[in-house]
């Protein structure tokens, strides 16, 4: 079941890294070497862990895409003070 899991989080995070600020390449890199630096852990309690913290990392990519979103439309729709 981890295994499934942890599929699903570094798919979530390459979709999610597409629109990163620095860039997909720079994004896939540092998602990769990070997968590749924790693939010999084999202890469930580290594995949630570390599940754990991709999806915490998810939920800031997603609130930093909203916050770039509305801060462009605010730019474009209202007036500058």
């Amino acid at each position: 079941m981890s295994e499934i899991e942890v599929l699903l989080a570094e798919v979530e995070l390459l979709f999610l890294g597409r629109e990163y600020p620095k860039g997909a390449d720079y994004s896939r890199d540092r998602l990769r070497a990070a997968f590749a630096k924790n693939k010999d852990v084999h202890d469930p309690e580290k594995i949630k862990e570390l599940i754990s913290r991709g999806e915490f990392v998810v939920k800031e990519l997603e609130a930093l895409y909203y916050l770039r979103k509305y801060r462009a439309l605010k730019k474009r729709y209202y007036e500058t003070e």
